[in-house]
């Protein structure tokens, strides 16, 4: 008996996102991002920070700094070294239509871009209704993007309420979310899986390593990400990404969500 008092003690604990706000989804930070409208004193500085990032993310025009947060890990080694030009991004909207909507700060994608995105996304996914089967391929993954995938259906997140569903069956999936780097030796199940899900399909990749490879987007074992192996709508950064920023790249993807071209050149 002692979970009832313990109950109503603590109340409800799921959030009310994305009804409401939530201070959490507000304040997370997993992916590095310039500081606004700073530039590094010199080319060779730029150069320097560009050297220090261990998966290359960072690249540099003369002494502006670019940041590619599909391949950010998050390990904070730029934003100690040089707070002055590099910050954590804060909030857990960091999922993007496009994967070069990733890349900060972005100049290609324009609100015509991104609406013809979502509307094309929003006419293909008008059939699922309100009630969503996802299927869960890992394809080469450290494992913490499932840890994070897994506390979707803990009682803070409760993706039910939304009506959100995880199937085993690729037969009965509407979405498809794949993690890892796309390792050898599941092109072919992967392929597979593709192929049983019903039309529409709509793909999410999550975490660095399904955006980009990460630190094995040069290995033999893997393909740099799943960009070159399944059409992917929605991008998902994060070396984990949040279970509230997973959970942002799926309601974008089903067209719950909106964003415009100035959240995206974020």
């Amino acid at each position: 008996m002692p979970w009832i008092f313990r109950g109503l003690r603590n109340g409800v604990l799921t959030t009310d996102w994305p009804q409401k706000p939530d201070a959490y989804f507000d304040s997370w930070s997993g992916v590095a991002t310039p500081q606004e409208n700073r530039v590094a004193a010199t080319e060779a500085v730029a150069g320097a920070v560009y050297a220090g990032c261990p998966t290359g993310a960072i690249s540099h025009e003369g002494s502006r700094l670019r940041v590619d947060q599909a391949a950010c890990i998050g390990c904070g080694l730029c934003v100690v070294a040089h707070p002055d030009l590099l910050a954590w991004k804060e909030g857990s909207s960091v999922a993007r239509f496009a994967r070069g909507g990733l890349v900060v700060p972005e100049t290609g994608n324009t609100d015509q871009d991104l609406s013809y995105l979502q509307e094309s996304l929003t006419q293909r996914v008008r059939a699922f209704g309100r009630s969503v089967h996802i299927r869960h391929v890992d394809a080469g993954s450290d494992g913490s993007e499932e840890w994070e995938i897994a506390a979707l259906l803990n009682p803070v997140y409760d993706i039910h309420r939304l009506g959100l569903f995880f199937t085993a069956s690729p037969r009965h999936a509407d979405v498809l979310l794949v993690t890892g780097i796309g390792a050898t030796g599941m092109l072919a199940p992967l392929g597979r899986t593709v192929d049983a899900m019903p039309n529409p399909t709509v793909v999410v990749a999550v975490g660095t390593d399904a955006c980009s490879g990460g630190l094995f987007s040069s290995s033999y074992a893997g393909s740099g990400g799943i960009g070159d192996l399944v059409g992917v709508d929605v991008w998902v950064p994060g070396s984990p990404p949040s279970p509230f920023a997973i959970l942002h790249g799926l309601l974008l993807a089903l067209g719950r969500l909106t964003q415009t071209a100035k959240e995206a050149g974020q």
